[in-house]
C-alpha cells in the first residue's frame, strides 16, 4: 500500500493531454506545486469571486454607457500622466540605485577638505564613466516624475475622476504627490552643496515656525536646529530607504484600485 498521497484531479494526465509551451507548463507546474501546500487556487477564487463581487457594483463608465471605444480613452494623452509617472519613478529608482554605489553621504572630511559627499557627487559626475549620463538620467526623471504626477493630479480633479466611488484613490493619490515631493527634497539635499545647504536650512527654519511641535520637528527630520552630520544622515536613510519602499507599497495599492474600478472617463 502507498502511502503517496493520491491526486485526485490527475493533474499531470490533464497537462500532458494537453500542447503546452513549456512556459506555460513550468507555471503550472509550480502553480500545483505551490496549491498542494499552500492552498492558492483557493485564495486566487475569493480574490476573483471578491473582484467581481466589488466590479459589479461600480457604475457603468461613459464608454459601457454609449457603446464607446474603450480604446480612445486609454490613449489619449492626459489618461497616460498616471503611466508616465510610474515609469519615471522606476527609471529614477534603477538610476538611484546606481548611484549609490559611489555615493558616500558624509557631511566633512578628516583634512578639512570640501564635504565627501559633495567629493562623491563630482567623482560621479567628472570620472566615472557614464556618470554625467547617469545622474542625469536620475535628476530628469525625478523632475519629471514630480511633473507627471502634478498634471496627473489636475487632471483627475477637472474631469471629476476623484467623486464616488473613487475617492478613496484620491486621497492615496494626495498622499503619492506628497511622498513625491518629499523624495525631491530629500535628494536635493544629498549633494551637500550650496543649493542643498541653504535649502536644508529653509527646511530647518520652515519646521521651527511649525506651532507647538515645530522644535521636535527640527529635531527630528534634521539632528537639530543647524545642518550637521545628522541632517545629511537623516536625509540619505529617508531617500534610500524609507520613502522608496513606502512609495513602491501605495503605488502598488493606486494601480491596483484603478485595476477594479476602471478608469474613470469625464462625463
Amino acid at each position: 500500500m502507498s502511502l503517496e498521497r493520491k491526486d485526485d484531479h490527475d493533474h499531470k494526465g490533464w497537462m500532458e493531454s494537453r500542447e503546452l509551451s513549456p512556459l506555460e507548463s513550468i507555471y503550472l507546474t509550480t502553480l500545483i506545486w505551490l496549491d498542494k501546500r499552500l492552498r492558492v487556487v483557493d485564495y486566487l477564487e475569493i480574490l476573483e469571486d471578491l473582484y467581481y463581487k466589488v466590479n459589479m457594483q461600480m457604475p457603468k463608465s461613459h464608454t459601457e454607457q454609449y457603446n464607446l471605444d474603450n480604446k480612445f480613452w486609454y490613449w489619449y494623452p492626459l489618461y497616460a500622466l498616471g503611466s508616465f509617472s510610474t515609469i519615471a519613478y522606476i527609471v529614477a529608482a534603477i538610476s538611484g540605485a546606481l548611484l549609490g554605489f559611489y555615493y558616500a553621504p558624509a557631511a566633512a572630511a578628516a583634512d578639512g577638505s570640501p564635504t565627501v559627499a559633495y567629493d562623491s557627487v563630482m567623482l560621479i559626475m567628472g570620472q566615472l564613466n557614464l556618470g554625467y549620463f547617469l545622474r542625469s538620467v536620475h535628476r530628469w526623471a525625478a523632475q519629471i516624475m514630480v511633473a507627471a504626477v502634478f498634471l496627473h493630479m489636475l487632471r483627475v480633479y477637472f474631469t471629476g475622476a476623484y467623486k464616488e466611488p473613487r475617492e478613496l484613490n484620491w486621497l492615496i493619490g494626495i498622499i503619492l504627490i506628497s511622498l513625491t515631493l518629499v523624495f525631491g527634497y530629500t535628494g536635493y539635499l544629498l549633494p551637500w552643496s550650496q543649493l542643498s545647504y541653504w535649502a536644508g536650512q529653509i527646511g530647518v527654519e520652515m519646521s521651527l515656525s511649525i506651532p507647538l511641535i515645530g522644535e521636535w520637528v527640527a529635531q527630528l527630520m534634521f539632528g537639530g536646529f543647524t545642518l550637521s552630520q545628522a541632517t545629511l544622515q537623516r536625509m540619505y536613510i529617508l531617500h534610500v530607504f524609507f520613502l522608496p519602499f513606502i512609495t513602491t507599497a501605495v503605488i502598488a495599492l493606486h494601480i491596483g484600485i484603478v485595476w477594479m474600478q476602471g478608469i474613470a472617463e469625464p462625463h
